[in-house]
């Protein structure tokens, strides 16, 4: 029987479970002229009757009754599963992968799930900590997390973190030792615990800016890191200048272990988005993921 003929047998069946073209017609939001068509539409392409029609019943012919049993079972087993996919909608369970940089991993995504997960136990989320930028269709990600502006055309990008600035820091010894920089030209003279991330092949430039002007500055140091933790130890140990994340200096500042430096040469600039690629259809579980994350000043 053709795919499209199943709306037939879905038909033959409330009316044998009824007995009633009446009520059957009722139940399916049909004419009972359009419902007896459709009857005998199904009894003519199997060339058997399964209605055996009075003025006042309607009743399974035995092939008919043969018909309903069967169909009962199979309807069933669709409710059912049915039901499941509802549930499932309901209840999002599954697994959602993430690539992120350290430092949106640590201070949005990993605060984030602290609150997310205990609400929705059936959700598994995996984060990849990759500082490349990663293609997250063919490496099989469900979405990424980088910098507003370096997220594609093609992505949707979703704000998931304030706008962020860096900060420029080291330990009260360093300095006493080496003098304090003024201006960003004197950091060529510092040891700079410098970083180095394969997006970028080559070392990563401290991007300063004030009054409109932007200056890259790239300077020599005895260590180079691909990870934020090392780079943080680095300079509390008084080994360099070191260039991070405002939120991740702040506490040792406010401890007294780290000094701010350039301050004024270091602006706030777009936060950290979540991308993804437009889709028709996003699992239920990567769906209320996406709405948890959502930045809401």
């Amino acid at each position: 029987m053709a795919r499209e003929n199943f709306n037939e047998l879905a038909a033959f069946a409330v009316v044998a479970r009824e007995r009633s073209f009446t009520r059957a017609a009722s139940q399916l939001g049909v004419s009972q002229s359009a419902l007896s068509q459709t009857i005998k539409g199904l009894e003519a392409r199997l060339g058997l009757p399964l209605l055996t029609r009075t003025t006042r019943s309607v009743l399974p012919t035995p092939a008919g009754e043969r018909l309903m049993v069967t169909l009962a079972s199979r309807f069933e087993e669709i409710e059912q599963e049915i039901a499941a996919l509802t549930a499932l909608r309901e209840k999002p369970g599954g697994t959602v992968r993430i690539t992120a940089g350290e430092h949106p991993a640590i201070s949005i995504l990993q605060p984030a799930l602290k609150t997310f997960l205990p609400q929705h136990p059936d959700i598994t989320v995996e984060i990849t900590v990759d500082y490349g930028l990663t293609d997250i269709v063919a490496e099989g990600f469900d979405a990424g997390v980088r910098m507003g502006e370096q997220v594609a055309n093609d992505m949707i990008a979703l704000k998931i973190g304030p706008d962020m600035r860096m900060a420029v820091v080291a330990s009260p010894g360093y300095l006493e030792t080496h003098g304090t920089p003024q201006t960003p030209q004197d950091l060529t003279v510092h040891k700079l615990i410098n970083t180095r991330l394969p997006t970028y092949g080559g070392l990563f430039a401290w991007g300063l800016e004030k009054d409109g002007r932007e200056i890259k500055v790239r300077g020599d140091g005895q260590l180079v890191f691909n990870n934020l933790a090392m780079r943080i130890h680095s300079a509390l140990d008084g080994l360099g200048i070191a260039y991070m994340p405002e939120d991740r200096a702040l506490p040792h500042i406010a401890t007294g272990h780290l000094v701010r430096v350039l301050e004024d040469w270091c602006p706030f600039f777009p936060g950290y988005h979540l991308y993804y690629p437009s889709r028709r259809y996003a699992s239920p579980a990567f769906s209320v993921l996406v709405n948890a994350l959502r930045y809401r000043a």
